[in-house]
């Protein structure tokens, strides 16, 4: 590659097209060093790179106004850049991992239930990104061998327990219920045992399964209406105060 290079050469050496460069230099973020005397732009080694570090941080997701200011201004280097695009980079290779667990798991389910209807895939995948929103991922293998460990059995117990539980509590909030009331004590053991069979006991799970089910509670809700809403968890704090042990 001979420097300087016409835009027509830099376009075909990068992948871009002249209209890009065109553009380019019209926003002030990628001048070339010269023109030939019929006004044709020329582009330099320096040019090559500030065009390579535009690049780069396009990748990273900068704006061009943005990747304008950074380069004008000195406030990156090209070890930065470089930086920036490799985080890029391990952030996508996050996502498609996810993607390739969320799809492996789907792929299980159609083999499993060959008559799945659509409608019961986006539900499964929509709670899927619902639940990556709100834990981690070694909170959701966690959760995984914990329900592997329970098996499909105790799944369905704990399942129809909350079914039982959901209604019991929601009457006792109905009715004003004192939260030293022995009945109402006894529903807070049976809710913290529930959610000790969802999450192995381990409390930062616990917290993000209440943070899920408060912020999300309409979708949630939509879906299976035995769940605990906002005025319910607050309702069950009051009882989980009187015994002791902290949230549920």
């Amino acid at each position: 590659m001979t420097i300087p290079l016409k835009v027509g050469t830099l376009a075909r050496h990068t992948g871009l097209s002249v209209r890009t460069l065109h553009h380019y230099d019209e926003i002030g973020l990628l001048h070339p060093s010269a023109r030939t005397p019929t006004g044709h732009r020329l582009y330099d080694a320096n040019d090559v790179q500030r065009l390579q570090q535009i690049q780069s941080l396009r990748a990273t997701g900068f704006p061009l106004d943005e990747i304008r200011r950074l380069l004008d201004s000195a406030q990156i280097s090209a070890q930065r850049v470089i930086e920036l695009h490799l985080e890029r980079l391990q952030m996508q290779i996050v996502e498609q991992q996810r993607l390739a667990v969320r799809l492996q798991n789907l792929s299980r389910l159609i083999h499993s239930e060959t008559t799945a209807p659509l409608s019961e895939l986006c539900r499964i995948i929509e709670a899927t990104i619902m639940m990556e929103k709100f834990f981690t991922s070694e909170q959701l293998q966690v959760m995984q061998q914990q329900g592997e460990a329970l098996g499909p059995d105790r799944i369905r117990e704990v399942e129809q327990a909350w079914a039982e539980v959901i209604p019991a509590v929601r009457e006792h909030m109905a009715k004003g219920t004192s939260p030293n009331d022995p009945a109402l004590q006894a529903l807070g053991v049976r809710w913290r045992e529930l959610v000790n069979a969802f999450t192995g006991g381990n409390r930062e799970i616990a917290a993000n399964a209440r943070a899920m089910y408060q912020e999300e509670h309409a979708t949630i809700n939509a879906a299976n209406p035995n769940t605990p809403n906002p005025e319910m968890f607050a309702f069950m704090g009051k009882v989980f105060a009187t015994i002791g042990g902290g949230p549920g």
